[in-house]
């Protein structure tokens, strides 16, 4: 995709999946496990004080997606609260979501771990617009002038932006990247699948737990029952590893973890 281009993807209408609250595995059903994780006070999405609220930051090392040629390293800023995701291929990167107000230092920081700098982020893409995942766009943008950005169509009214987003939905690839129209928690809600590595960045499409997979977080999504067709429709997709906005990563048979959320 471009620099400067725009594509706005539209989906048809498909049947909408019931929610499950109660644990029914019947066939049709999204199983959505009870979310137990508590807010940090102070930091629920959208909200501007989020970055205080968030506990220190932490670097994670850069690991590959796999061994296939051409395979994402992939690198996790932890900022406490909400989790930002820098993708490495051949000398350039992509960032996926900018964390909280205030986070452009720890984004920094994870580059030169990574081995590289501002000037090597060609493009920025935001998963949602809820203010933990926007929050740092203008200060990473001015560090990386540039970088192309990018958001689901939807959502880029509620985005502030220093410079045009470029609208993205299904059937886009920016960076090699597959872009996967995921609604529900929000109604522009985009993933971001490296089909090479096998390598899903999940936004808050889903979240992590207890070392595996759960549903979208209830509290904040407005549309759950489209949200069980987004997570429906990821469970088609192939890939071993699964990293969130919230919740520590899943290696190793993320697609099946997924797939068994949808009864």
């Amino acid at each position: 995709l471009g620099r400067g281009t725009l594509a706005i993807a539209v989906v048809g209408t498909i049947p909408i999946l019931a929610a499950c609250s109660d644990g029914d595995d019947s066939e049709g059903t999204l199983i959505v496990p009870t979310v137990t994780d508590t807010p940090t006070p102070g930091a629920q999405p959208g909200s501007p004080t989020a970055a205080a609220a968030a506990s220190a930051s932490a670097t994670e090392a850069a690991q590959p997606s796999s061994d296939a040629p051409g395979a994402i390293d992939w690198t996790r800023v932890n900022l406490g609260n909400v989790s930002v995701y820098i993708l490495v291929r051949n000398g350039e990167a992509a960032v996926v979501d900018t964390g909280n107000e205030g986070s452009g230092d720890d984004i920094e920081t994870a580059l030169v771990t990574a081995g590289i700098d501002w000037n090597a982020v060609g493009h920025v893409i935001l998963t949602h617009h809820h203010g933990d995942h926007q929050g740092s766009l203008p200060d990473v943008l001015a560090r990386a002038p540039e970088a192309a950005a990018y958001a689901g169509a939807a959502d880029i009214p509620a985005i502030n932006s220093p410079r045009p987003l470029i609208a993205i939905g299904d059937g886009d690839h920016v960076f090699d990247l597959e872009i996967i129209e995921t609604p529900g928690h929000t109604p522009g809600h985009i993933s971001v699948l490296d089909t090479v590595g096998g390598l899903l960045i999940a936004g808050d499409a889903i979240n992590g737990a207890d070392g595996g997979v759960i549903g979208a977080n209830p509290r904040y999504t407005p549309d759950m029952d489209t949200a069980a067709l987004s997570i429906a429709k990821l469970a088609e997709r192939a890939f071993e590893t699964v990293v969130f906005g919230h919740g520590d990563p899943v290696s190793g048979g993320a697609s099946a973890q997924v797939a068994a959320l949808v009864g």
